[in-house]
């Protein structure tokens, strides 16, 4: 019978070591299993040499990959696969290995690499996640680190996917209805400066030559073209300019808060913004606290991941109320930010004891409604849009034809 050199962490997340005889690692791993242990590597004493040069195989593949930034979508992937191998039984370091051998992108599949040496070296997984804090979130990090603690790593990688996905699928839907209006609104805003800038002037030259007095909505057109014409280069460059500007300050402590608590108010885009921040919220801290994260723990991760200044300063606030030994439902109703049937939920989750149970139906509820203002907004902003468009093109292709319908009119 083979012998394993194996390494696990008990219930305290402390590392053991040891050697033990069985007739595969499947056994063994169900044995370790058995006893409460999560099993981080094992490998046969006998064939040590081999294994270490199997682990370091799969650099040669590492030429190949799409390169590229690591998305929500691939944490996602990555999730989701942990979790099949863990469930499986495979130690933490085959699996880090098999996966950094299948991942397209060169950039994380040299991250999973490295990840792979440290917790081969008895560093634990969430040891190895903290040194990528740039991929790996301090919510998925100190979500691995209770997985850990309690030995249900298994459960926390498949909660953490989940969270990811919804994560991910209310981001699209946000961008979706967020770049659409955008990209019509910029492309309707330069072809209505070019035809002012350098089709209209050549009509102006036209109606010049033939003296006609001109009806003064053509006289307004042609006096906006001719400026336009001239000064068509500066006018983009402060528009250039402004827009450059904008971005440093909003990039700025005090512009941030600002713009973040304008953005939450804001008219039609404004209740959309504030649905999803509720919902990333109400999610993130359900799910941290469900993984035996504290509270206070997890408001600080659920500072770090809002995207909001204006909610970030919030939870801040209420990481000190907690701090006190006030409820989380007080400081949030004292926000005027977050609605009054959200606060009342959180209310009743906090005295019955199911706070992360009602976190968790605030996020599905939010994210329903964040998915009927999202085909709510695309139906309003389409007819106005088409409209915006006729009145625009339409009054400057009537204010080129008043002339010529006035000479008609005086032939005859």
């Amino acid at each position: 019978m083979p012998s394993y050199e194996y390494q696990v962490k008990d219930k305290s997340g402390k590392d053991v070591q040891g050697v033990l005889d069985a007739e595969d690692t499947s056994s063994l791993v169900k044995q370790l299993k058995a006893q409460g242990y999560l099993v981080v590597r094992i490998q046969e004493v006998k064939k040590a040499a081999s294994i270490l040069t199997v682990e370091k195989g799969p650099a040669k593949k590492a030429a190949g990959g799409k390169g590229g930034s690591i998305k929500l979508d691939d944490l996602v992937v990555f999730a989701r696969q942990m979790t099949t191998l863990v469930a499986a039984g495979i130690p933490l370091v085959q699996s880090l290995d098999i996966l950094a051998d299948q991942v397209d992108k060169e950039k994380f599949r040299v991250v999973l690499k490295k990840m792979h040496l440290d917790v081969q070296s008895g560093k634990s997984f969430s040891e190895a996640m903290l040194v990528h804090q740039k991929i790996f979130s301090m919510l998925f990090i100190h979500m691995v680190r209770a997985g850990e603690m309690s030995g249900k790593l298994e459960e926390i990688l498949d909660r953490v996917a989940h969270y990811f996905e919804k994560s991910s699928a209310l981001q699209k839907k946000v961008k979706a209805a967020m770049m659409y209006p955008a990209a019509v609104s910029m492309m309707a805003f330069f072809i209505t400066f070019f035809m002012l800038a350098f089709i209209i002037p050549k009509f102006a030259t036209i109606f010049d030559g033939l003296g006609a007095r001109l009806p003064t909505p053509t006289l307004i057109l042609i006096a906006i073209s001719r400026y336009l014409s001239i000064h068509w280069w500066w006018i983009l460059s402060l528009i250039g300019g402004g827009a450059f500007l904008f971005s440093r300050i909003i990039r700025m402590p005090a512009g941030r808060l600002a713009w973040d608590s304008f953005t939450l108010k804001m008219p039609i885009f404004g209740p959309i913004i504030l649905k999803v921040a509720v919902s990333k919220f109400a999610r993130t801290l359900s799910t941290l606290v469900r993984s035996g994260v504290s509270i206070l723990a997890a408001l600080e991760i659920v500072t770090k991941t809002s995207e909001n200044a204006r909610i970030e300063k919030i939870i801040v606030d209420l990481i000190a109320s907690v701090k006190r030994g006030e409820t989380l439902a007080g400081p949030l109703d004292k926000s005027n930010v977050f609605p009054s049937m959200v606060v009342r939920m959180i209310a009743i989750g906090e005295e019955t004891g199911e706070l992360e149970e009602m976190l968790s139906k605030i996020a599905d509820f939010y994210d329903s409604q964040v998915d009927t203002a999202v085909s709510g907004l695309t139906s309003l902003i389409e007819p106005l849009i088409i409209a915006f468009l006729g009145i625009v093109i339409g009054g400057i292709v009537i204010a080129l034809f008043l002339p010529i319908l006035t000479l008609t009119q005086s032939i005859k």
